[in-house]
Protein backbone atom coordinates (compact mmCIF):
# COMPACT_ATOMS: atom_id res chain seq x y z
CA UNK A 1 0.00 0.00 0.00
CA UNK A 2 2.78 2.19 0.76
CA UNK A 3 4.21 2.08 -2.46
CA UNK A 4 0.55 2.81 -4.51
CA UNK A 5 0.29 5.92 -2.19
CA UNK A 6 4.16 6.81 -3.22
CA UNK A 7 3.37 6.20 -6.76
CA UNK A 8 -0.19 8.14 -6.96
CA UNK A 9 1.77 11.03 -5.16
CA UNK A 10 4.33 11.78 -7.96
CA UNK A 11 1.63 11.88 -10.81
CA UNK A 12 1.28 14.88 -12.40
CA UNK A 13 -2.18 16.65 -12.33
CA UNK A 14 -4.02 16.20 -14.15
CA UNK A 15 -3.25 12.99 -15.64
CA UNK A 16 -3.20 12.67 -19.33
CA UNK A 17 -4.95 9.36 -19.49
CA UNK A 18 -6.92 7.24 -17.13
CA UNK A 19 -5.36 5.30 -14.35
CA UNK A 20 -6.95 1.77 -13.24
CA UNK A 21 -5.80 0.46 -9.95
CA UNK A 22 -7.01 -3.42 -9.13
CA UNK A 23 -6.20 -4.31 -5.61
CA UNK A 24 -6.69 -6.83 -3.22
CA UNK A 25 -9.06 -5.84 -0.73
CA UNK A 26 -10.43 -7.90 2.11
CA UNK A 27 -14.38 -8.20 1.92
CA UNK A 28 -16.11 -5.44 4.23
CA UNK A 29 -12.04 -4.60 5.75
CA UNK A 30 -11.52 -0.94 5.20
CA UNK A 31 -8.09 -1.35 6.44
CA UNK A 32 -5.39 1.20 5.01
CA UNK A 33 -8.29 2.32 2.18
CA UNK A 34 -8.11 5.35 4.37
CA UNK A 35 -4.24 5.88 3.10
CA UNK A 36 -5.00 5.41 -0.40
CA UNK A 37 -7.70 8.13 -0.15
CA UNK A 38 -5.78 10.38 1.12
CA UNK A 39 -3.61 11.40 -2.15
CA UNK A 40 -3.94 14.06 -3.46
CA UNK A 41 -5.48 13.22 -6.73
CA UNK A 42 -9.32 11.88 -6.72
CA UNK A 43 -10.08 8.23 -6.87
CA UNK A 44 -13.46 6.57 -7.39
CA UNK A 45 -14.71 3.66 -7.98
CA UNK A 46 -16.47 3.32 -11.40
CA UNK A 47 -19.95 2.28 -12.14
CA UNK A 48 -20.69 -0.11 -14.59
CA UNK A 49 -21.18 0.99 -17.83
CA UNK A 50 -18.97 4.04 -16.84
CA UNK A 51 -16.65 5.45 -19.45
CA UNK A 52 -12.93 5.90 -19.01
CA UNK A 53 -11.66 9.43 -18.99
CA UNK A 54 -8.38 10.95 -19.24
CA UNK A 55 -6.80 12.37 -15.88
CA UNK A 56 -9.49 10.15 -13.90
CA UNK A 57 -8.22 7.23 -11.43
CA UNK A 58 -10.27 4.72 -10.89
CA UNK A 59 -10.10 2.12 -7.89
CA UNK A 60 -11.74 -1.56 -8.82
CA UNK A 61 -14.63 -2.02 -6.00
CA UNK A 62 -14.68 -4.92 -3.61
CA UNK A 63 -15.71 -8.25 -4.80
CA UNK A 64 -15.82 -7.34 -8.20
CA UNK A 65 -14.06 -8.03 -10.89
CA UNK A 66 -13.13 -4.54 -13.40
CA UNK A 67 -13.55 -5.38 -16.85
CA UNK A 68 -12.56 -3.04 -19.82
CA UNK A 69 -15.07 -3.06 -22.93
CA UNK A 70 -14.40 -2.28 -26.28
CA UNK A 71 -16.58 1.11 -26.36
CA UNK A 72 -13.81 2.08 -23.34
CA UNK A 73 -16.45 1.43 -20.60
CA UNK A 74 -16.06 -0.41 -17.31
CA UNK A 75 -17.69 -3.60 -16.72
CA UNK A 76 -18.61 -4.80 -13.39
CA UNK A 77 -18.31 -8.84 -13.25
CA UNK A 78 -19.54 -11.08 -10.07
CA UNK A 79 -18.19 -14.42 -12.00
CA UNK A 80 -15.91 -16.87 -9.72
CA UNK A 81 -13.02 -16.16 -8.30
CA UNK A 82 -9.71 -16.02 -10.40
CA UNK A 83 -6.11 -16.83 -8.23
CA UNK A 84 -8.16 -16.56 -5.02
CA UNK A 85 -8.72 -12.66 -5.70
CA UNK A 86 -11.92 -10.91 -6.73
CA UNK A 87 -11.32 -8.24 -8.56
CA UNK A 88 -8.78 -10.30 -10.50
CA UNK A 89 -5.69 -8.24 -11.82
CA UNK A 90 -5.09 -10.68 -15.02
CA UNK A 91 -9.17 -10.14 -15.55
CA UNK A 92 -8.48 -6.23 -15.94
CA UNK A 93 -4.70 -6.60 -17.77
CA UNK A 94 -6.66 -8.61 -19.74
CA UNK A 95 -9.23 -6.54 -20.61
CA UNK A 96 -7.18 -3.71 -21.34
CA UNK A 97 -5.04 -5.36 -23.57
CA UNK A 98 -7.80 -6.25 -25.57
CA UNK A 99 -9.37 -2.80 -25.86
CA UNK A 100 -6.23 -0.43 -25.94
CA UNK A 101 -3.25 -2.90 -27.05
CA UNK A 102 -0.01 -0.82 -27.62
CA UNK A 103 -1.28 1.89 -25.07
CA UNK A 104 -1.46 -0.24 -22.03
CA UNK A 105 1.31 0.34 -19.51
CA UNK A 106 0.87 -2.84 -16.74
CA UNK A 107 2.43 -1.77 -13.34
CA UNK A 108 2.70 -5.10 -10.91
CA UNK A 109 3.48 -4.04 -7.52
CA UNK A 110 4.03 -5.92 -4.17
CA UNK A 111 1.53 -9.23 -3.90
CA UNK A 112 1.03 -12.68 -1.98
CA UNK A 113 -0.01 -14.50 -5.02
CA UNK A 114 0.40 -14.66 -9.09
CA UNK A 115 -2.46 -12.28 -9.88
CA UNK A 116 -1.27 -10.35 -12.58
CA UNK A 117 1.21 -12.79 -14.29
CA UNK A 118 -0.52 -13.73 -16.79
CA UNK A 119 -2.35 -10.41 -17.46
CA UNK A 120 0.79 -8.54 -18.14
CA UNK A 121 2.07 -11.42 -20.42
CA UNK A 122 -1.44 -10.45 -22.62
CA UNK A 123 0.04 -6.77 -22.29
CA UNK A 124 3.16 -7.63 -23.46
CA UNK A 125 1.86 -9.48 -26.33
CA UNK A 126 -0.67 -6.71 -27.50
CA UNK A 127 2.44 -4.87 -27.46
CA UNK A 128 2.05 -2.68 -24.19
CA UNK A 129 4.33 -2.25 -21.66
CA UNK A 130 4.81 -4.28 -18.64
CA UNK A 131 6.57 -3.25 -15.50
CA UNK A 132 6.94 -4.72 -12.31
CA UNK A 133 8.32 -3.66 -8.72
CA UNK A 134 11.80 -4.96 -8.21
CA UNK A 135 10.76 -8.35 -5.96
CA UNK A 136 13.85 -7.09 -3.34
CA UNK A 137 11.65 -3.45 -3.23
CA UNK A 138 8.37 -5.83 -2.49
CA UNK A 139 6.58 -5.79 0.80
CA UNK A 140 5.40 -8.89 -1.07
CA UNK A 141 7.53 -10.23 -3.64
CA UNK A 142 5.01 -13.53 -4.47
CA UNK A 143 3.09 -11.28 -7.37
CA UNK A 144 6.03 -9.44 -9.01
CA UNK A 145 8.65 -12.23 -8.90
CA UNK A 146 5.48 -14.31 -10.58
CA UNK A 147 5.21 -11.97 -13.32
CA UNK A 148 9.23 -11.53 -13.66
CA UNK A 149 9.19 -15.98 -14.03
CA UNK A 150 6.27 -15.56 -16.54
CA UNK A 151 7.37 -12.99 -18.48
CA UNK A 152 11.03 -12.62 -18.92
CA UNK A 153 11.64 -9.43 -21.05
CA UNK A 154 9.44 -7.54 -18.19
CA UNK A 155 10.97 -4.63 -16.93
CA UNK A 156 11.85 -4.95 -12.60
CA UNK A 157 12.08 -1.27 -11.65
CA UNK A 158 12.72 0.35 -8.32
CA UNK A 159 9.89 2.89 -7.57
CA UNK A 160 11.72 5.85 -8.03
CA UNK A 161 12.11 4.23 -11.52
CA UNK A 162 8.79 3.92 -12.06
CA UNK A 163 7.75 7.58 -10.79
CA UNK A 164 10.24 8.21 -14.13
CA UNK A 165 8.35 6.57 -16.69
CA UNK A 166 4.97 8.11 -15.01
CA UNK A 167 6.30 11.74 -15.45
CA UNK A 168 8.06 10.45 -18.73
CA UNK A 169 4.16 9.63 -19.86
CA UNK A 170 2.80 12.69 -18.63
CA UNK A 171 5.37 14.81 -20.41
CA UNK A 172 5.34 12.92 -24.02
CA UNK A 173 1.49 13.34 -23.75
CA UNK A 174 1.33 16.97 -23.42
CA UNK A 175 3.66 17.56 -26.47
Amino acid sequence: MAVLVTLLNHFPSPFPIPVVIIMHRLKNVVSELDKLLSVQQEIREPEDKEQLLPGKIYLAPQNYHLLIEEDATFSLDYSELVNFSRPAIDLSFASAATVFGAHVLGILLSGANSDGAEGLSRIIAAGGTGIVQEPATAEFDVMPQAAIDANPGVQAMSVEEIIHVINNISTENKS
